[in-house]
């Protein structure tokens, strides 16, 4: 190749290089005009299909029932770790027994459960 073709072409490489962004020159997802991403969060109310309804609020967690009499079936504490996993300890006043639950929001309305019996159950978010 001669030397005027050589230069042209790192010439054109040098130009086409400057259009790659490499993410460093662009805001985080979610973040474009100041507005963070909303964080997914567990604090609500969350019912079940058993008619139960689970409300999880500063770290405390209880399940009460929906047939007009409000008895509290568990109670317990939950932490959510970075990876987004909820374990719940619970209290069952039902079979007067402690277990652990672990938990991951599908989206926003449905947290996946299973218990550390191994069963599995969902719960969906109420208003």
């Amino acid at each position: 190749m001669k030397m005027k073709t050589c230069l042209a072409l790192v010439a054109a490489a040098a130009a086409l290089s400057a259009c790659v962004d490499f993410g460093g020159s662009r805001p985080p997802p979610g973040s474009i005009g100041g507005v963070q991403p909303r964080v997914q969060t567990v604090e609500g109310r969350w019912a079940d299909s058993n008619g139960l309804n689970s409300t999880f609020s500063g770290g405390r967690f209880e399940t009460h029932t929906t047939d007009g009499t409000n008895t509290q079936m568990a109670s317990g504490t939950y932490t959510t770790d970075p990876s987004g996993m909820i374990q719940i300890n619970l209290y069952s006043n039902v079979k007067r027994t402690s277990s652990k639950v672990n938990c991951f929001m599908a989206n926003p309305s449905q947290l996946n459960c299973t218990s550390e019996t191994g069963g599995h159950f969902s719960l969906n978010r109420q208003g």
